[in-house]
């Protein structure tokens, strides 16, 4: 997230470009570009998915990692919705598995 934080940050806008794939973590970066400064080719594809995380540890420990996680995909599901204009419930839905999108 901090490149796409810091995308947000900057005063100037930011083009972004989907060719071929942009997967997971690109996908938010392309998304998270300027509004109509956002390109895709026309043969480009995007993946998007809720986060994935391996846990260990104590039950507490599990726990806690958990709920991370957990918020983690809340804190992606508002970032696309946001930028995609997409309800919420939409968003999750997608990202419950892996969605491919063709542009």
């Amino acid at each position: 997230m901090a490149i796409y934080d810091t995308m947000q940050y900057i005063d100037c806008s930011v083009a972004t470009y989907c060719v071929g794939l942009a997967a997971s973590g690109g996908a938010i970066l392309v998304a998270g570009g300027s509004k109509g400064k956002r390109h895709a080719l026309p043969h480009a594809k995007m993946m998007i998915h809720q986060p994935f995380g391996e846990v260990g540890g104590q039950v507490s420990d599990i726990e806690i990692q958990a709920q991370e996680i957990l918020n983690t995909r809340e804190q992606l599901n508002e970032v696309l919705a946001q930028h995609t204009g997409q309800p919420l419930d939409r968003i999750a839905k997608d990202t419950d598995r892996d969605f491919l999108h063709e542009c």
